[in-house]
């Protein structure tokens, strides 16, 4: 099993320690790539596939780079969803 594997594996049990990194890293596998506003979009970061036009909206965490739960579930599910 691939690095990429794992973090992916890592990503569907929902762990309290996921950083943004880390989830940068599984969704550019899924073929997303972030996208950041203008200049007043402050903590919000889309991420989007140009292949099937799927988006992703969520907040980048801060001060710190661990993710939110419900954006790890989000992300799970969308993961899921693609393996079916």
């Amino acid at each position: 099993m691939s690095k990429r594997e794992k973090l992916t594996k890592r990503l569907l049990t929902i762990p309290s320690d996921f950083t943004y990194a880390e989830l940068q890293k599984v969704l550019n596998d899924y073929g997303f790539q972030e996208f950041t506003g203008g200049r007043t979009t402050g903590s919000a970061v889309k991420f989007l596939n140009e292949k099937t036009g799927e988006k992703i909206y969520i907040h980048k965490p801060h001060p710190g780079s661990i993710v939110k739960q419900y954006v790890l579930q989000e992300v799970a599910r969308m993961i899921r969803r693609r393996r079916r």
